[in-house]
């Protein structure tokens, strides 16, 4: 381990700060991006947002409260999107080892690069620069021998909210091998992955405050509080060692949609309108991705928050909108949808690659048409074609990823 360099490059403020180069007139207010509804959620805040306590994954109604001056915006998904692909492949040009953990954040492996492109600190400030010149926009980078650690050094390499305003971080910060347990030992145990609020408790009880408690605490003791695996994962990371590489190919475990509702269907044609939708489009990225699915599962969420799931295991691998959709409802008969629904979703599990399958004689989704239909959306549009029933007075209203991701606006 003490032989590699990874990085973990994290954008600053992603979704603000692509915001705001589309609105430079509210650099340096507080801006929150995310569902702008009641029932949304914060996605991003700005570094002077984040002065007032608002934070991402925090309910919007509450952000508003303790930020009553802030400028909400709805999340833009594709635009995201479109900059995040040209920021991975900055990191791209630097290796080919990058992990992408989600829009605006990734692993790289540079041990391979330092002939071509320099040491790891080199190679991170080389990031900094290019995607401040090409996109406008900042990122922390944490290096160190390990994953785990090079994450918790992008930590320490941001910038910071106060009442002052942002205080900016270094932008990269280096944990070399011999600092590992230097760095992580003062931390607080918080900061392992693994423990939250129960752990946290558990581990309070034996007088674990600090990583330093938990990496000299007995490996029997800590899984007799946690469980063996869960005990030995924490000791490792205490310690230092983490050995996982950085994945480049990872495949996608399951694909899906939900959404929340800005107000509770009750009427069962507007339930299965949101379904077809929904399943239009989780098929769409299924073809995309050239996988089909084995298992399909549906979530329910009422008015009350009580949240329920279905599931089936199918015979064989479905990549189109009506095969989903009829697993769907046959999923959905089995729920008594009578005391409204807040939030519906659909998602698609047990992938398997792509391949010819057993073509059964009224099969409502033909492959050559599910062709065309990816043909002619590829060409015109996503807008171009869908299922019948999601026609409007606006035209077609199908799913886009994304959509509603941070609740209805």
């Amino acid at each position: 381990m003490a032989d590699r360099t990874i990085l973990h490059v994290d954008m600053d403020a992603f979704f603000v700060s692509v915001e705001l180069l589309d609105r430079p007139d509210l650099r340096g207010q507080p801006v929150v991006v995310g569902g702008t509804g009641d029932r949304g959620v914060v996605a991003a805040a700005s570094y002077e947002a984040r002065a007032f306590g608002v934070h991402s994954a925090m309910p919007s109604v509450r952000a508003r409260r303790l930020c009553p001056h802030a400028v909400f915006l709805p999340g833009r998904h594709d635009r995201y999107s479109e900059v995040s692909r040209r920021v991975m492949a900055v990191f791209e040009s630097f290796t080919p080892i990058v992990e992408p953990l989600s829009l605006d954040e990734a692993f790289l492996d540079v041990t391979g690069s330092a002939r071509l492109h320099g040491d790891g600190p080199g190679i991170a400030s080389a990031i900094r620069r290019r995607v401040l010149e090409q996109e406008g926009l900042t990122c922390s980078v944490g290096v160190a021998p390990s994953k785990f650690v090079a994450k918790l050094a992008s930590e320490a390499a941001k910038p910071r909210a106060t009442p002052e305003g942002p205080v900016f971080g270094t932008g990269v910060h280096v944990v070399p091998p011999d600092g590992v347990l230097a760095f992580l030992h003062p931390l607080p145990v918080q900061a392992l992955w693994g423990v939250g609020p129960a752990t946290l408790q558990k581990l309070a009880r034996l007088g674990v405050r600090t990583v330093a408690d938990l990496a000299t605490l007995p490996v029997d003791t800590l899984t007799g509080a946690v469980g063996s695996a869960a005990g030995h994962h924490l000791h490792d990371l205490a310690n230092g060692r983490d050995d996982r590489d950085v994945e480049p190919d990872r495949e996608a475990k399951s694909i899906g949609h939900e959404e929340t509702f800005s107000d509770d269907l009750f009427d069962p044609p507007a339930i299965d309108r949101q379904l077809v939708r929904m399943a239009d489009a989780v098929a769409g990225r299924l073809r995309a991705h050239g996988v089909g699915a084995r298992t399909v599962t549906v979530k329910v969420r009422f008015p009350d928050f009580r949240t329920l799931t279905r599931s089936v295991t199918l015979p064989q691998a479905v990549d189109t909108g009506g095969e989903l959709t009829a697993h769907g409802r046959r999923l959905l008969g089995s729920v008594d949808l009578s005391p409204g629904v807040r939030l519906l979703g659909i998602h698609a599990g047990s992938l398997v690659s792509g391949g010819p399958r057993q073509l059964e004689l009224f099969l409502e989704d033909r492959p050559d048409a599910t062709r065309a239909i990816d043909d002619i959306r590829e060409r015109f549009g996503d807008d171009a074609i869908g299922p019948a029933v999601l026609l409007g007075e606006s035209g077609l209203r199908r799913k886009r990823r994304g959509e509603q991701q941070w609740g209805p606006s």
